[in-house]
């Protein structure tokens, strides 16, 4: 009876297995890597994974595709990450309103966005957007006009990106000749700035060892004199700097401590009369010679346990301002001489009550200093560390982006209301505020050209007038 038993069994093992490998099969093809799944919570996603390497380079797989659009004859930029100057200040010289005809700004466009927080960079009436597109699996480098939003062209490489909170949070650089930009897994690509023709591109994983920062790369690139400055992290390169033109590598700045890529971008700075890049990486701060790369001074007062994300602000008279969240508050730094080489000194930190910033980095406007603190109120502060307003707790602004112009500040909250403030140390002044966005999460910066102002939330960008009649 046993063997009968046993015989029947060994008949029947080859069906079930088939059975068991079919049902396997089928749960992997529902929730395999394509999943859509859910957004997390900061603090609580993972770090992206192992597949963020390749055995080549997808940039250079990329494939440019020109479409209708057409570059609008408009005057303004804002040529990458805190405009021009890297400070979050416009430049610009188009009139703006302080207040808005019928309660709110007119939009003038709008256009769907992959799931993200990038932000856009303007030139020559062309709007630059580092996106990613789900369907095709691919990053995607967008020139829109800057006049209806329509697109001119693209250039989009291979890669596969699962959502983790959001995708692309970059935000390109341009010269007028160049744009330059970073996908979610460290891909770098530059671009004709007119045309889209593809310059070079570089993977950062699979040429300098970097870790992908958890919820993807945040850093945005610096085009500075010619050169493209990034901040790798890997084993053997810290900072790097490439020709603008070619993409060669002209120096990399040794990273022995093996300190890694944060969300926060490189800022130039100049003291002593030279000039130097600092950079914010997982266990300190560095401040690395312009000329050849070498790490001029460095410190490890200044670390963030979870995410660094702001970057360093610079003052006159050799201080840095450094700020961050998760209960990190902020910090003082005062460069120094020390016979032939430098030193960074503490001046003073601030508890995250006082004064803190999660996600944007605070902008040096006169002599005072202005941010978003973790509590989501709006604060101006001294430049000796004192709080000289904070918003009403009524109006939290969460996550949202600012930027100043012209004495005023545009403060985007998270949920999508725009308010225009004085940027007046004596007091907090609303001058006008109405929702301009109605998704969720408007996170990304936000860009201003001509009195144009580009704003966005997690799937959708709009074009905003806010100059004056």
């Amino acid at each position: 009876m046993d063997r009968e038993r046993s015989a029947k069994l060994i008949r029947w093992a080859p069906a079930t297995l088939a059975v068991v490998l079919g049902a396997a099969l089928l749960v992997w093809l529902a929730w395999g890597p394509d999943t859509r799944l859910g957004l997390r919570v900061p603090g609580a996603d993972s770090v992206p994974g192992g597949e963020g390497g390749s055995s080549s380079n997808a940039v250079l797989a990329g494939k440019l595709v020109r479409s209708g659009g057409t570059a609008a004859d408009l005057p303004g930029e804002w040529l990458g990450f805190r405009g021009g100057n890297r400070d979050g200040i416009s430049t610009g010289k188009t009139s703006l309103a302080r207040s808005w005809t019928g309660g709110s700004p007119r939009e003038l466009w709008s256009v769907d966005v992959g799931e993200g927080y990038a932000g856009a960079a303007v030139w020559a009436g062309r709007v630059y957007l580092m996106d990613y597109d789900r369907d095709q699996k691919q990053d995607a480098l967008r020139c829109l006009s800057l006049g209806d939003g329509k697109e001119v062209w693209r250039y989009s490489y291979p890669v596969r990106v699962k959502r983790n909170h959001g995708m692309s949070r970059t935000v390109p650089a341009v010269n007028g000749k160049l744009v330059v930009a970073m996908g979610p897994k460290c891909h770098v690509v530059c671009l004709d700035a007119s045309s889209g023709e593809l310059k070079w591109g570089i993977d950062l994983v699979r040429q300098f060892g970097t870790t992908i920062p958890p919820w993807y790369a945040g850093q945005c690139p610096l085009i500075d004199e010619g050169k493209v400055i990034l901040a790798p992290g890997g084993p053997e390169a810290l900072l790097v700097a490439v020709e603008g033109e070619t993409g060669r590598v002209l120096w990399q700045t040794p990273n022995p401590d093996g300190w890694k890529m944060t969300h926060s971008s490189v800022m130039p700075m100049d003291f002593d009369g030279r000039r130097f890049y600092v950079y914010c990486a997982n266990l300190g701060v560095v401040g690395v010679s312009a000329t050849n790369g070498a790490i001029a001074w460095q410190t490890k007062d200044w670390k963030i346990s979870i995410a660094t994300v702001p970057s360093p602000v610079v003052l006159p008279e050799g201080r840095l301002f450094l700020s961050g969240g998760y209960n990190a508050g902020s910090l003082m730094l005062q460069l120094g001489k020390n016979g032939g080489g430098l030193t960074a000194k503490t001046l003073f930190k601030l508890d995250a009550d006082t004064f803190g910033a999660t996600q944007h980095t605070p902008i040096l406007f006169g002599d005072h200093i202005y941010g978003i603190r973790p509590d989501g109120r709006l604060v101006c502060l001294t430049t000796e560390g004192k709080v000289a307003w904070a918003s009403e707790p009524t109006r939290n602004f969460g996550l949202g982006p600012f930027l100043i112009a012209q004495g005023l500040i545009y403060a985007l909250s998270e949920s999508g209301e725009l308010c225009l403030v004085e940027a007046n140390p004596s007091q907090c002044t609303v001058l006008a505020a109405a929702h301009v966005l109605h998704g969720r999460e408007a996170w990304g910066p936000m860009s201003l050209a001509g009195g144009r102002l580009l704003a966005r939330d997690l799937t959708r960008l709009v074009c905003l007038e806010v100059g004056s009649p």
